[in-house]
């Protein structure tokens, strides 16, 4: 299988080239370090007598954010120095921003191509090597940590239903790669599940919960500070208005919640919109929506973190801020949920605000939180995008409805937390 995947690395990745160039080339930032993706690593420090060196990959900023308490834990300890990689430039950005104090070396993470890998891991001499969430490189896995006996490990598994049946497919596969780690900590009760299914022996995995119930806030802002952080969006200028949150929003999805507060302003309610694109490479394509739509806005990245009092919609196209910001809105809509989008963005940072919140149907990637969501009473599930519009609109004028929904977030998020220490032990003891 190995010789196999060596071989057709290589064509596959020229055919698929022009796609992937064209995506770092919109995203930006891939040239700084880009040698580190052959796998030239800069010199990193001897070994210290003692200490372990771990090497942890987490994609992008979502895994980046989550492993922020592991990190801390890890380095409390005394016992353990982290090399971390990451996927995107935008993760890549995330992570020195939060992390630097916590790590040995941050970097990005090598083609998972032979002569890249290799060089890789001579450079970084891992003790152990840590993979976060659905990652499975064969290269990584097979040719490098299996043929050096290094201990691999996955943390926050999670397994989408397009992963699964992905897998299923080609499951003597996915058990010969599932079969190099030692042990799995997986996100859910579901993920365990899909992971015993595919053939990971249930005595070496564990259910730690998932890492980003960690990350987000653990209550709502105090009044006088969400009231402050309004007024920084530019929204404080009437207390009572209603800010309504697009988190993590994609294609088509913002052009719905500006319709949708233009249909609300226009029938006399003072809503307005804070919008947070998933991807901020795409902010010349929303700004363009936003201008044709005729509402002023504020375009964050390049008018500055304080808007105007007044301002009806602050467009946040900035990476990083989405948790904070998050705790300054009444009412949320998350995105990736409606066709032709699937898999969902996570729901964590509005629960954890205590932030009523809407969804479309296609939450797969978070099945397992979004039924917990719905049955503590603090999220609802639309149909499509007309049942969003409407259930939105219904809530704007459902003061009570919005607080209930928030204080069962905020519940259902404490009673989740966690998952980070829960980790942090059972990784430290597998180094020992």
């Amino acid at each position: 299988m190995l010789w196999a995947y060596r071989v057709l690395f290589l064509p596959l990745l020229l055919l698929a080239s022009p796609y992937y160039v064209w995506r770092m080339l919109r995203r930006g930032g891939y040239a700084k370090g880009f040698s580190q993706r052959l796998g030239l690593f800069p010199a990193l420090p001897a070994k210290r007598p003692g200490v372990t060196r771990i090497w942890i990959q987490a994609v992008s900023v979502g895994e980046v954010e989550a492993i922020g308490p592991l990190l801390a834990l890890l380095r409390q300890s005394g016992r353990v120095e982290v090399v971390l990689t990451t996927t995107t430039s935008t993760g890549y950005q995330l992570a020195l921003q939060r992390h630097a104090g916590l790590c040995l070396s941050i970097g990005h993470f090598p083609l998972d191509f032979w002569p890249c890998s290799a060089a890789a891991w001579r450079r970084i001499q891992p003790d152990h090597i840590v993979l976060t969430e659905g990652e499975l490189w064969p290269e990584h896995l097979l040719g490098q940590a299996r043929r050096r006996g290094i201990p691999a490990y996955l943390i926050n598994a999670r397994m989408s239903d397009r992963s699964f049946t992905r897998h299923q497919v080609t499951s003597f596969i996915a058990q010969k790669l599932l079969s190099v780690f030692k042990w799995i900590g997986a996100g859910s009760e579901l993920d365990a599940e899909r992971l015993c299914e595919l053939g990971y022996p249930a005595a070496q995995l564990q259910v730690m919960g998932n890492l980003k119930f960690d990350v987000a806030a653990d209550t709502a802002l105090p009044e006088q500070e969400r009231q402050k952080l309004r007024s920084e969006l530019g929204f404080g200028d009437n207390p009572s208005a209603i800010v309504l949150l697009g988190s993590s929003t994609w294609s088509g999805e913002e052009s719905l919640l500006i319709k949708l507060v233009g249909e609300l302003r226009n029938e006399g309610n003072d809503v307005r919109l804070l919008l947070v694109p998933r991807h901020v490479e795409r902010r010349e394509a929303v700004r363009r929506e936003l201008v044709a739509a005729g509402i002023p806005f504020h375009q964050r990245s390049t008018a500055g973190s304080v808007a105007q009092p007044g301002t009806l919609i602050h467009f946040a196209d900035t990476t990083g801020e989405l948790s904070r910001l998050t705790r300054a809105t009444d009412l949320a809509f998350t995105g990736k949920s409606l066709a032709p989008h699937e898999g969902g963005q996570t729901p964590v940072e509005c629960a954890a605000a205590g932030i009523a919140l809407v969804y479309g149907p296609h939450m797969s990637n978070f099945r397992s939180m979004c039924a917990g969501l719905e049955k503590a009473g603090a999220a609802l599930r639309a149909d499509d995008a007309g049942s969003v519009a409407r259930i939105l609109k219904r809530l704007v004028h459902e003061h009570a409805e919005r607080r209930k929904m928030g204080e069962a977030g905020s519940a259902w998020h404490a009673s989740n937390r966690g998952a980070s220490e829960r980790t942090a032990e059972q990784l430290l003891r597998q180094f020992r």
